[in-house]
């Protein structure tokens, strides 16, 4: 038996129901004990998200926007435009639906986690905040190895995984598919940025997400939404096929073979948690460095991130793709598939280009993104004096990546990647009444002192 098809066994196993049900299960309980917080303050998480909060000073190193941005770097990537098309090739149109409902139930976990991330936060001794599911298994479980477990985990997906080698593979490969720029070139340049970028701290990378992320994010909606208007005649069509086709598949796609009620949920279940990370354990790293003193304010705004990843630009692709019909198609799978949906859906190459500019940036920003993630697990594992380290390691990393075969790195990335998930939802689940306490008397608080949204007594 091969070194693959064993690791390929253990990430089966990692992956699995257990893994999934886990995570589903505990954004269901924290969505009903919450009384659907991510519903009912969904738009006040939207205005505290553009709205600075008063009073906060300088308790934490970059603004609530920012923090979510440096988040969203991370999790707004190749997932969006690959994953989803992979997910609707391999369940069908109705692996959109079972994506949509795992990220309803994953703001529910993200506003767990990240509250729980600005609670337990810390100073280093370089001054800078730092947090994330590490601090609060120690100070909140106080379970020092699990702790360091997940830390650990954090480093290796962040230096041999989704942080550099498939994203400098992508970046590489996509210039010199579409703009015919060698594979040396991209990689020398990119490596150049990224360390630019790096070397300056969370302050510069958050800066450069602030500005990126949005900006990509919203030429990619856009574009979606001209494709939407021109094929508008379509559109009620492709929703009522993706309904449709979430519980009755056969019938909805005209008896097709290979399409079940239970390959749409696995597919629409796994592509949403990979896409917005929801209860891995990512975003409260990102999250801690917010500078605000309320942690269920800072948990409202970072829930809109799986809102924004998932229910919004993951939607995009999945409705051109079924808008289009290119999810049938036979020949053509991930980035590939959705080049062709959205030039369709255009009628020029045009779209191609979007997609494959989106791609490029979308994977840049991952770099940043998980770099910093890793940084933060080094530290709490070595401590601040080895900051300098780490970062000429992931920078060596990435110049190197886009010369390495991807196939067992995605699999030990994948399996890495998912057993972070597993400290971090116990935590979840035991720290579940702090979160619910918390809540509360922020609600509370704002009730009674009838404070404004963006300032609570």
């Amino acid at each position: 038996m091969s070194l693959e098809t064993i690791l390929s066994s253990i990430n089966s196993f990692v992956w699995g129901p257990p893994l999934l049900l886990l995570l589903s299960g505990t954004g269901l309980y924290l969505t009903l004990r919450l009384g659907f917080i991510q519903i009912r303050h969904l738009p006040r998480a939207l205005y505290y998200l553009f709205n600075r909060e008063r009073g906060v000073g300088k308790k934490g190193d970059v603004s609530a926007f920012a923090a979510l941005c440096t988040a969203l770097a991370a999790t707004i990537g190749t997932g969006n435009i690959v994953g989803v098309a992979t997910a609707v090739q391999a369940g069908g149109p109705g692996a959109i639906f079972w994506m949509w409902l795992v990220a309803l139930l994953g703001m529910a976990t993200k506003y767990a986690e990240c509250l729980l991330a600005v609670k337990y936060r810390v100073r280093d001794k370089q001054g800078f905040m730092a947090g994330g599911p590490m601090y609060y298994i120690e100070q909140g479980l106080g379970i020092k190895w699990l702790a360091k477990f997940f830390a650990v985990c954090g480093v290796l997906v962040a230096f041999f995984g989704i942080g550099t080698f498939p994203q400098i593979n992508a970046i590489t490969h996509a210039m010199q598919d579409t703009f015919n720029v060698s594979i040396e070139i991209t990689a020398t340049i990119i490596t150049a940025l990224v360390a630019l970028i790096i070397l300056g701290g969370v302050k510069r990378i958050s800066t450069v997400s602030s500005i990126i992320v949005p900006f990509m994010a919203v030429l990619y909606v856009v574009t979606s939404i001209v494709i939407i208007v021109l094929n508008w005649q379509q559109v009620p069509a492709a929703i009522s096929l993706i309904v449709h086709s979430a519980f009755n598949p056969q019938a909805a796609l005209g008896g097709a073979l290979g399409y079940t009620v239970l390959k749409a949920i696995q597919s629409g279940v796994a592509r949403g948690i990979f896409s917005n990370e929801s209860g891995l354990g990512s975003a409260p790293i990102a999250t801690a460095a917010a500078q605000t003193k309320e942690p269920v304010r800072q948990g409202l705004i970072s829930m809109t991130g799986t809102f924004l990843d998932t229910i919004i630009v993951c939607t995009m692709t999945g409705i051109v793709l079924v808008l289009t019909g290119a999810w049938q198609s036979q020949e053509l799978a991930g980035a590939a598939l959705t080049n062709y949906a959205f030039s369709e859906g255009l009628g020029t190459g045009l779209g191609a280009t979007i997609v494959t500019v989106g791609l490029l940036f979308f994977a840049f920003t991952t770099i940043l993104g998980w770099c910093y993630y890793g940084e933060r697990c080094f530290v709490y594992l070595t401590g601040v004096k080895a900051i300098k380290v780490y970062r000429s390691v992931f920078i060596l990393l990435v110049a190197s990546g886009t010369f390495i075969k991807l196939d067992i790195i995605w699999i030990l990335a994948d399996i890495v990647n998912g057993l972070m998930a597993f400290p971090n939802l116990i935590a979840l689940v035991a720290l579940r009444h702090i979160v619910i306490n918390e809540t509360k008397d922020y609600f509370m608080r704002i009730k009674q002192t009838h404070a404004d949204q963006d300032d609570v007594a």
